[in-house]
This record gives structure tokens, C-alpha cells and sequence, in this order.
């Protein structure tokens, strides 16, 4: 039997994206070649080898997100202590609106791509394919 929720999953990405800050692709695609910025690809690495990803992206599966992000956690990774932007992404901008409301919540600026990998795609933003013969 199956229960209704007391938020769906929709309601918490409604939520996040109230309070944190949205990327545009427009302007995501414009900060690319920035030093100061590092875009961070929150997808399954099945998702990332199949459709590409942005070129100089870290790889942070959504799971492991709050722990690398977090200097006394002993996951933490050397990346996110860098003084730089942090913008976050996903496929569709769900799963990192609700991953940077948690990383904000603990006090880690981070902003996200709001509509995600596939309109950064349609709207020709540069995409790093793995070498699948390397």
C-alpha cells in the first residue's frame, strides 16, 4: 500500500529553489573558462560517460555531496575548500536545487545550474566526451 507523502519530491525542489541561488544556462556557459568558477557534476557516472559533461567539471555523486563538502568529515575533499564558485548540476536542475539547499544549510556557498545538463546540451554549451578508446 502505498502512502501519501507529506512533501513530494517536487514540493522540496519547489522549496530549495526558493531560497538558493539559480544559475541560468545562458550564464553558466558564459563562466565555463573561468578560473574562479568550478562546476560541479552531481549525475551518476553512468549518466556522465553516456551524455558527456561539462569540460573541467569534479565528479560528486549526489550521495557523497555533503561529506566531500565538509573540512571535518573524513570524506572531505581538497577541491571544496578552494576559494572559488561552486556551481552545482545535475540532468534536470532537481537533484542539485535540494543538494545545494542542504550544502548552504551548512553554511557552503554553492549556487546551481537551474535547468540542469540537458538544456547546458540544447543550448550548445561545450560537452568533454570520455575517450572510451583510452
Amino acid at each position: 500500500m502505498t502512502s501519501k507523502l507529506k512533501v513530494s519530491s517536487a514540493d522540496l525542489v519547489a522549496q530549495a529553489r526558493a531560497v538558493i541561488e539559480e544559475v541560468s544556462t545562458e550564464d553558466a556557459i558564459a563562466l565555463v573558462e573561468d578560473p574562479n568558477v568550478q562546476f560541479v557534476d552531481l549525475r551518476d557516472i553512468r549518466e556522465r560517460q553516456r551524455s558527456g559533461f561539462i569540460p573541467g567539471s569534479f565528479h560528486c555523486p549526489r550521495g557523497m555531496a555533503e561529506f566531500w563538502v565538509d573540512p571535518e568529515s573524513p570524506y572531505f575533499k581538497e577541491i571544496f575548500g578552494e576559494d572559488k564558485r561552486f556551481i552545482f548540476h545535475c540532468a534536470s536542475g532537481w537533484r542539485s536545487a535540494i543538494t545545494v539547499k542542504a550544502l548552504n544549510d551548512m553554511g557552503f556557498a554553492a549556487a546551481h545550474l537551474k535547468d540542469g545538463f540537458v538544456d547546458w546540451v540544447k543550448q550548445g554549451g561545450p560537452v568533454e566526451k570520455v575517450d572510451e578508446a583510452g
